[in-house]
């Protein structure tokens, strides 16, 4: 009997600010080629805070990059990040696999802040400890309300949410596959979202460490918006740098935007200082910066400046292979940073 092989999901990353969906054909033994790729803005409001406040803009949204891209693989991976989302790296005694799936509820209880009954649980040995005869796990738990939300917007579309995930691990293993050479240097992953920042430290391949930042492309919007009175498209170009005008003042602009940024700014010191002390690690080697907040003016030279340490930007397709004629180079290089979620959930197995 001949068993046909299965279809990669495609990677479908549904942001506060757009959708981004991305199909991966494998070519060769770990090697890829670019199938599909679309991106849609939501309006306004669609999301807030990682939640989906109005489900039709979304299908509509996904939709539209189906039949615009012609895509025909209704199986979608997507992923998840917030609040709804805990991940802990806990320590426990060695065990069987058996016998740590009955325990794991009892050892993580204590690191989760909702009832049990309203999580979605999962877990993988990261490393075992043959010196004191422990593991560490990392542990995932999802409130149930957010997995179905974001199940039921996929329906909606007409497709079916085969794997669901969490940004942090999509985003890590897109790097795993485009920077294959980075085994020895701890880099962070830096996705900032138009609400959402995923902040994943990383060493080859194992996570060391990870969490969501309240701060993003949004706050960015808003501040500018209501210090200059200007619409929110306005306030959109300016804080990419695409509008100049006389009535504006850049020194202005400028101030609001490193108002913002000096609030990442002391997130990302605490979270850094945080987990050199809880990791027992003195040093990090460099950021990877992705996410549509990317194109923030002025933002990787005032991180740079202030963390000094090299910051680059993401790139989605360091390793993937794709026909120019039909994805030209300019346009993979302005859209590469937002789809680093996206490709990494569509090189998930099912």
């Amino acid at each position: 009997m001949f068993f046909r092989k299965q279809k990669r999901p495609v990677g479908c990353d549904i942001g506060s600010y757009s959708v981004k969906i991305v199909e991966l054909k494998p070519i060769k033994k770990g090697e890829y080629e670019l199938l599909h790729l679309g991106i849609k803005d939501l309006p306004p409001d669609t999301i807030v805070d990682g939640a989906i406040i109005d489900r039709i803009p979304v299908a509509n949204a996904i939709k539209a990059i189906y039949e615009e891209q012609k895509i025909k693989n209704r199986k979608i991976a997507t992923s998840i990040s917030g609040h709804s989302v805990i991940i802990k790296r806990v320590n426990v005694p060695a065990q069987r696999e058996d016998e740590l799936e009955e325990s794991i509820e009892w050892e993580v209880e204590q690191y989760i802040p909702f009832d049990l009954s309203e999580v979605n649980l999962d877990y993988q040995v990261v490393k075992t400890n043959p010196d004191d005869g422990s593991m560490d796990v990392l542990v995932v738990a999802v409130k149930k309300e957010k997995i179905e939300d974001q199940v039921s917007v996929i329906n909606l579309a007409g497709k079916e949410a085969a794997l669901i995930d969490v940004d942090a691990f999509a985003l890590h293993n897109a790097f795993l596959y485009n920077y294959p050479d980075a085994s020895s240097l701890v880099t962070v992953l830096l996705n900032i979202g138009a609400s959402i920042t995923n902040l994943v430290i990383v060493k080859g391949e194992e996570v060391m460490f990870t969490r969501d930042l309240s701060v993003g492309g949004n706050q960015y919007t808003s501040y500018l918006q209501k210090g200059l009175g200007v619409s929110y498209e306005d306030a959109e170009k300016l804080k990419k740098g695409e509008l100049t005008s006389d009535s504006i003042s850049m020194d202005e602009v400028n101030n609001i935007i490193n108002q913002v940024s000096e609030t990442l700014e002391l997130e990302l010191r605490k979270t850094f200082d945080f987990f050199k002390t809880a990791n027992g690690v003195d040093r990090i080697d460099r950021i990877l910066i992705s996410g549509g907040a990317v194109h923030t003016k002025g933002l990787i030279e005032f991180l740079s400046e202030r963390f000094k340490l090299p910051i680059e930007v993401f790139n989605s397709f360091k390793r993937i292979s794709y026909n120019p004629a039909e994805f030209p180079k300019s346009k993979l290089g302005e859209i590469s940073p937002k789809v680093a979620v996206a490709m990494g959930l569509a090189m998930r197995n099912l």
